[in-house]
């Protein structure tokens, strides 16, 4: 049976609050620096060992031992002394470590409520050709995140393409909000193919992938509602 368009604002409300609670909320309110500080020493070691091979051991470490520092004021409470040292290495000639210290900007950024600061910190490593995909992948996923309420559907849907096919990096998340972007623009037959897919991927979290239940539950049962009685035209 063919779905009838969603036009329910609180169905909508109520989707795009849960992936806001889901994916900015719990994250960065709940977990915070502790959670900045595992993303970046995970993307660390990579960048590390990307640069250790292409400049060796010296400046490599050098760089390595002022991003730890960096990140032990981060968790120290002693933002400003990051901050300061997150510029040094911005500055530098590591795109890796560069990438490392944009992305740990961009998170404090947001955690301070500047959505629009962190949204062009975002872009900046997005658009930057000398970093490795990786981060350039993380970058976009975040920073559509973060714009994600004012951004217009269609154009999430466009940045988000590259990463929301199944196998590629951030699949889950991407495809997520491509689907909610879907529902904004009243074309939940496509957000539904794609909460059904998720539903159906075990490789996705666990998370993710109960929601998607639960939002293609929701649509299925609203696409077999019967249609609401016609007015009988009076002459």
């Amino acid at each position: 049976m063919a779905l009838t368009p969603q036009t329910d604002p609180a169905f909508l409300r109520e989707v795009d609050e849960e992936l806001r609670r889901d994916q900015l909320g719990q994250v960065w309110r709940r977990y915070g620096k502790a959670l900045i500080a595992l993303i970046v020493v995970s993307l660390a070691l990579f960048g590390g060992y990307l640069w250790w091979q292409a400049n060796g051991e010296q400046k490599a470490g050098e760089e390595g031992e002022q991003l730890s520092a960096a990140l032990d004021d981060l968790s120290g409470g002693r933002p400003a002394q990051a901050d300061a040292k997150f510029k040094t290495i911005i500055k530098g000639d590591n795109p890796s470590y560069r990438a490392i210290a944009q992305l740990a900007q961009a998170a404090r950024k947001f955690e301070a409520g500047d959505a629009k600061g962190a949204i062009a910190a975002y872009r900046a490593i997005e658009t930057d050709s000398d970093v490795a995909q990786p981060f350039r992948d993380a970058a976009l996923i975040k920073g559509v995140a973060v714009g994600f309420d004012t951004m217009p559907p269609q154009k999430a849907i466009d940045r988000l393409k590259p990463l929301a096919q199944p196998g590629a990096p951030w699949y889950g998340s991407a495809a997520e909000m491509t689907a909610i972007a879907y529902l904004k623009l009243n074309q939940p037959q496509k957000a539904a193919a794609i909460f059904n897919e998720l539903a159906k991927n075990t490789e996705i979290p666990d998370t993710l992938r109960a929601r998607a239940v639960r939002i293609s539950g929701a649509l299925e049962q609203q696409s077999s509602a019967p249609p609401a009685p016609q007015k009988e035209k009076t002459e």
